[in-house]
């Protein structure tokens, strides 16, 4: 997340070259690109911490510090 993004609630993932911005509510591709492997990890990731980005999206909105969130393991 970058505190200048704007709605819809969005995080950025990054794969070797490609970079991508994710919805947070529906996991949907808003812009760039990510190789489907990637794209699934990246979505089975942000499923486990959907509640944990939410509350991100309102720190940013804030302009609060984000809260560190756990890699998928």
């Amino acid at each position: 997340m970058f505190f200048d993004d704007h709605n819809p609630p969005q995080f950025h993932a990054e794969y070797a070259e490609y970079n991508a911005k994710i919805a947070i509510k529906n996991f949907a591709l808003l812009e760039g690109y990510l190789p489907s492997r990637a794209m699934a990890l990246v979505i089975e990731w942000a499923s486990l911490h959907q509640s944990e980005l939410l509350k991100n999206w309102e720190l940013m909105l804030k302009k609060q510090p984000l809260t560190k969130i756990e890699p998928l393991k």
